[in-house]
């Protein structure tokens, strides 16, 4: 399982980011509202829901965005 320098997996990390009012808030809400997200979930598996559920650009773009932060810190 891969985790940041916290040793956070990606879903948790991205589930505390619910009360951000940008993408990667809106990307967490999203996927809190998701029965199938899990808190050990990784990018590369929310990549890969998101392309289930027909998303294009912007969800993209936010999950990009939050991997990026999710691995610097």
């Amino acid at each position: 399982m891969q985790t940041n320098e916290q040793g956070e997996t990606f879903g948790a990390w991205l589930l505390k980011q619910v009360k951000r009012e940008d993408w990667i808030g809106t990307l967490a809400v999203q996927a809190k509202a998701d029965p199938r997200f899990r808190a050990a979930s990784t990018p590369d598996e929310l990549r890969k829901r998101l392309q289930e559920a027909g998303a294009e650009g912007d969800p993209f773009e936010a999950l990009d965005d939050a991997e990026i932060e999710w691995l610097s810190e």
